[in-house]
């Protein structure tokens, strides 16, 4: 079983963080997933950076430009990862845009990944119905969930054919915006978490976008299976360096 299936079977709410590789340092990416782990984030999501970030805000936008302009590429994150499962046990996820995979050849691609112990891929610009006809027969060749994005405007029937194609979780987006921390969810967004939950779809559900305190946290997880954190790491390592990883994850936990 695929180590994300299997962390989703766990009896408890999870955390996932995303974080940029190559961010704020080229070298940085090994120590802060170890970090990570050892300071109990359950799942961890690998942004790789792309010039044109089209789901991302201002704040994960910047990490990209940077973590590029240090020298980042998938196959310098590749290396960086050949040993990754040496010292790592929890799921890990890439998560990027569909052009560098197309670069990479997506065969090639997803083989490297099964090689170096990666369990799944976000690509938000790969539409579903491609990934269907296309390329789920090499994902699943290469045992990677491939996990799909819903917002409030996706339609009950798109919703049910992601779900009726995915074997891991849903990440579904909490706005129709980009990323980007907030304070708190109104009505609005806990009427669509609510929405959400009351389908009783197959996959669990994660929400992101927005996330970024103990109270985002758990308002989402009170509706879904985890909740996922960028823009508000990503802040953290900007302004904190790598070696306070546990005060941030103890400030959402705790």
């Amino acid at each position: 079983m695929n180590r994300i299936q299997t962390k989703l079977k766990e009896d408890k709410k999870l955390l996932s963080i995303y974080f940029t590789a190559g961010y704020p340092s080229i070298n940085d990416t090994v120590s802060i997933i170890q970090n990570l782990e050892k300071n109990g984030v359950n799942m961890i999501e690998i942004g790789l950076p792309f010039s044109d970030p089209l789901a991302d805000g201002p704040t994960i936008q910047a990490s990209s430009t940077q973590a590029l302009k240090n020298g980042m590429t998938t196959e310098v994150l590749f290396n960086q990862l050949k040993d990754i499962r040496k010292t790592v046990s929890i799921p890990l996820i890439i998560m990027g845009y569909f052009n560098p995979m197309l670069q990479y050849g997506v065969e090639a691609f997803c083989k490297k990944c099964q090689e170096i112990g990666i369990d799944g891929l976000i690509i938000p610009d790969l539409p579903v119905d491609v990934y269907h006809e296309e390329y789920q027969a090499i994902f699943e060749k290469y045992g990677l969930i491939n996990v799909f994005l819903i917002t409030p405007q996706t339609s009950v029937e798109r919703i049910n054919f992601i779900d009726s194609i995915s074997n891991g979780f849903i990440y579904m987006v909490s706005s129709a915006s980009t990323t980007g921390a907030q304070s708190g969810f109104g009505d609005e967004q806990t009427n669509y978490f609510e929405r959400i939950d009351k389908m009783n779809l197959n996959n669990p559900q994660i929400i992101g976008f927005g996330i970024s305190n103990n109270e985002t946290f758990r308002q989402a997880t009170q509706y879904a299976k985890g909740a996922i954190i960028g823009s508000a790491f990503v802040k953290h390592v900007s302004n904190k360096g790598v070696n306070n990883i546990s005060d941030f994850v103890k400030s959402i936990l705790n």
